[in-house]
């Protein structure tokens, strides 16, 4: 029998209670009907151009992201919990935000170390005492979350910056609607295609104060970066313009866009462009990407930005072990969801633990991103482990660990038939007047047998997620 929780069966020969009808409804079919299915699959999402550049790939500039038919199906009651923790995860994150950029009293108090925050890579120091619409920080939210164990969740990390993956989750339902039409017939499942609506009234709700009908509009860095194609389809479902920074100006302490019918007033930014590309004037001078003089604006309250500037501070590893604490610190409750546990190789006591145990760790970088600057314990040789001891060694400041996690595994349809492969889940979570997110995310899943990175840049695949109504 397999270490890892197995999402679809109890054990070799017994279908959890959720999955029954599925499993009815695949034993019925034909292995060559679900080989033609994937490959019809395959054509329409390359002929409708739903492609993911990889950065450093030669053989190609962009590929498609590897779609598996299979769903990911998850119990309503299991949801409910842990949607109830995400949402307790976004609020503290939300109000630790605004604490760090005006009174800082997690930090007076001492639950954190000052030097942390503060000489963070991704703390914004112009950022302080900047009081943002609705003292909302992290709009849109990418919470990685993981099953081990007997199937506990477990956050992974929180992406606060400019998360992406949504199209895809949007995108993967509609191609099962198409190719399996029966199987929506027979199952409950949890609409997401509302989510475009829902991110339009979202940002919409946080536009600065006395703007009643606001212009909202999806920044982009343009059609050479790898969430291009994510970009484009979300201004095309919300309706809004998909912009530039060189389509945009500042004059009279606003920020305006150039249309057909001459300069239109922006209100609310969507930003899929990091802190240091947004403003020539206030960060990177050599950035062509950003509009000169949006911070002025934007910290006088002119216009909006989601998600807020300094936002990474939040997300950054290192900052990651210490939610549990922000959410008794904010909310005055135990967390829902567990974080993995996390060795700071800053300490000295947890430095000489993760490299007494290098084989078994996960050691990532903690500005690291997207299954790069990592190291798989398990699954290294013991040159790349002795190549990354040395990088730790030589600024351990820069580094976590974590146990190498038995992730939960799900059948997908492989070139050798139904295997099963470990996935994650990324839910989005909105925040505005309210918190809000879609029943679902985007499930990613390593294709490569017993590989656990899921990481689309890492050769990973993604899933249809399925939220069973009651």
């Amino acid at each position: 029998m397999s270490t890892f929780y197995n999402e679809m069966y109890s054990d070799a020969t017994t279908v959890r209670p959720h999955y029954r009808k599925f499993d009815d409804w695949l034993s019925r079919q034909p292995p060559h009907a679900v080989e033609q299915k994937r490959a019809e699959a395959e054509l329409i999402f390359r002929r409708v151009g739903i492609t993911f550049a990889v950065y450093g790939d030669n053989a190609g500039k962009e590929r498609l992201i590897p779609f598996d038919i299979i769903p990911r199906v998850i119990a309503a009651d299991e949801w409910a919990r842990l949607q109830a923790g995400l949402v307790q995860r976004v609020s503290a994150l939300n109000l630790f935000l605004h604490d760090v950029y005006h009174e800082q009293r997690i930090l007076k108090e001492g639950l954190i170390p000052a030097e942390q925050i503060l000489k963070n890579a991704q703390y914004r120091p112009a950022m302080q005492g900047v009081n943002v619409a609705s003292n909302i920080y992290a709009h849109i939210a990418g919470v990685d979350i993981v099953r081990a164990g007997e199937g506990e969740f477990y956050v992974l990390e929180d992406n606060l910056r400019v998360p992406s993956g949504v199209s895809y989750m949007l995108e993967n339902r509609k191609m099962m609607m198409r190719l399996f039409p029966d199987l929506f017939e027979c199952n409950r499942i949890a609409p997401v295609e509302h989510y475009p609506d829902l991110l339009l009234d979202n940002l919409r709700s946080v536009a600065p104060q006395g703007v009643n009908d606001p212009t909202v509009v999806v920044m982009t860095p343009g059609m050479y970066n790898s969430a291009y194609f994510e970009h484009a389809f979300l201004a095309q479902q919300m309706g809004v313009a998909l912009v530039q920074g060189e389509d945009m100006f500042v004059a009279d302490n606003q920020v305006f866009m150039r249309t057909t019918n001459g300069p239109e007033r922006v209100d609310v930014i969507y930003r899929r462009i990091d802190d240091d590309y947004l403003d020539p004037l206030a960060f990177r001078a050599d950035s062509t990407l950003g509009v000169p003089g949006l911070l002025s604006v934007y910290r006088a309250g002119r216009v909006s930005l989601a998600n807020a500037i300094g936002t990474g501070v939040a997300d950054d590893k290192s900052i990651y072990p210490f939610v549990p604490e922000m959410i008794r610190f904010y909310l005055a409750e135990e967390p829902i969801l567990n974080n993995v546990p996390t060795y700071q190789c800053r300490k000295k006591e947890d430095l000489a633990y993760t490299l007494a145990n290098l084989p078994r760790l996960v050691v990532k970088e903690v500005h690291g991103a997207g299954g790069y600057g990592m190291l798989v314990g398990p699954a290294s040789t013991k040159a790349e482990i002795e190549a990354f001891r040395e990088r730790i060694l030589a600024h351990p400041d820069g580094y976590i660990a974590q146990p190498t996690l038995a992730l939960s595994t799900c059948p997908t349809f492989v070139s050798s038939g139904i295997a099963p492969r470990h996935l994650d889940l990324r839910p989005f979570v909105l925040s505005g007047k309210t918190v809000t997110m879609v029943p679902g995310g985007l499930t990613r899943v390593a294709l490569q047998e017993g590989s656990l990175v899921v990481n689309s840049s890492q050769g990973g695949g993604t899933k249809d997620t399925w939220i069973l109504e009651k």
